[in-house]
């Protein structure tokens, strides 16, 4: 338990994003061998980058305890990024299931690989100290 609560430094952000990144491009030739329809892979596609553009807009902002706006700005951002995501994909299941089910599965995977690559190295790395 004492794992979990020990402050680390944060760690670079650029391999989980680019195994991420892989990770969705890869996601074409699966689309296109099972005959799925392209859109879904590229809005899901288009979706993540989008993401991942206002995630780096969002890193340039200063954080920590002597910069309390930039942090809340980065923490809310971070919340609207995901809800954004959402709000494009349920309104376009809500017109063509298929489609928001694909673009939802793409921008699921290179969401889940960021997210477990980025535990990995957070919990991989030293304890503060």
């Amino acid at each position: 338990m004492k794992a979990l609560v020990t402050p680390r430094p944060l760690p670079a952000s650029r391999l989980p994003a680019v195994a991420a990144g892989a990770a969705v491009a890869l996601a074409l030739p699966v689309f296109l061998a099972a005959g799925w329809r392209v859109s879904g892979w590229l809005l899901g596609a288009v979706l993540w980058l989008a993401a991942q553009a206002f995630g780096l807009l969002l890193a340039r902002l200063p954080i920590g305890l002597d910069n309390l706006a930039g942090s809340g700005v980065q923490g809310i951002g971070m919340l609207f990024r995901a809800v954004a995501v959402m709000v494009v994909v349920i309104a376009v299941a809500a017109t063509d299931a298929r489609l928001g089910l694909a673009a939802a599965g793409v921008y699921a995977l290179g969401y889940t690989i960021e997210l477990a690559l980025s535990l990995v190295t957070y919990f991989g790395g030293e304890p503060a100290s």
